[in-house]
């Protein structure tokens, strides 16, 4: 079904990023792994050579130039873009209690969270309405959900990451708000939670870490990355995709 469709996943040199470029790349995708090291990168993309057409592409999501660049070199190859996944994200709190966090910390992890997530869906919406199915899919967390967080017994309440909830929430926002903004394009513009896997965003956090896998985690994106012309916008899924995630 999406064979000869290109991806572009951002964060994808390791963890769920990786896994999502792999599975895209099994399923016929070109897909671009994004990565901001260089070497980090085109390791990546070597190593996941064997699963399909994977290329590395330089991308920083917190660099507009950087952005600009990999965006152009992606019109340049390919002429347009299917699918979009928004993966790279960041966690800076793990050793900060919730009344010792700054706005600083709240600077950083947005301008990765949420203005890095602007900053490429803005680039890429050009070549997005090239595709004649594109999918946007920007990975949440059930820690950005407003339902969950305002249960003051729910998990999600208790873990109290300022910062990187609320960074959550606020790309929960930007995801309905793309939704309805790209339905006349027919872009789709979804949000998919992985679940807690064990991967370098959470490596010090003293809650638990989950047991769920790489593979596990990129289910729900890569069912909302493959949607058919008909399938839903504006929905939260995950961790299985069938599952539904309260905004």
């Amino acid at each position: 079904m999406n064979t000869n469709e290109v991806a572009l996943v951002t964060g994808a040199n390791k963890g769920i990023g990786r896994e999502i470029a792999r599975q895209l790349a099994t399923l016929g995708l070109t897909v671009y792994l994004g990565a901001r090291d260089n070497e980090r990168g085109r390791t990546a993309a070597a190593e996941l050579a064997g699963d399909g057409d994977v290329r590395f592409v330089q991308l920083d999501v917190t660099d507009p130039d950087s952005v600009a660049a990999a965006v152009k070199a992606i019109e340049a190859d390919a002429g347009r873009l299917d699918v979009l996944v928004n993966n790279a994200g960041i966690a800076v709190e793990w050793d900060t209690a919730l009344v010792d966090l700054t706005a600083e910390h709240l600077r950083t992890t947005y301008e990765v969270n949420v203005f890095g997530v602007v900053t490429v869906t803005s680039a890429c919406i050009p070549l997005l309405r090239q595709s004649p199915n594109a999918r946007i899919v920007n990975i949440s967390s059930s820690l950005g959900s407003l339902a969950k967080l305002s249960d003051f017994e729910s998990p999600q309440s208790k873990h109290q990451l300022l910062a990187y909830s609320s960074s959550k929430a606020a790309l929960n926002a930007l995801t309905l708000s793309y939704a309805a903004a790209l339905r006349a394009d027919g872009i789709k513009v979804n949000a998919a939670t992985p679940g807690l896997v064990p991967t370098d965003i959470n490596a010090g956090a003293p809650i638990p870490r989950g047991n769920r896998t790489v593979a596990d985690g990129a289910a729900a994106p890569v069912y909302l990355a493959t949607l058919p012309a008909d399938g839903p916008t504006g929905v939260s899924r995950g961790p299985n995709p069938d599952d539904s995630i309260p905004w």
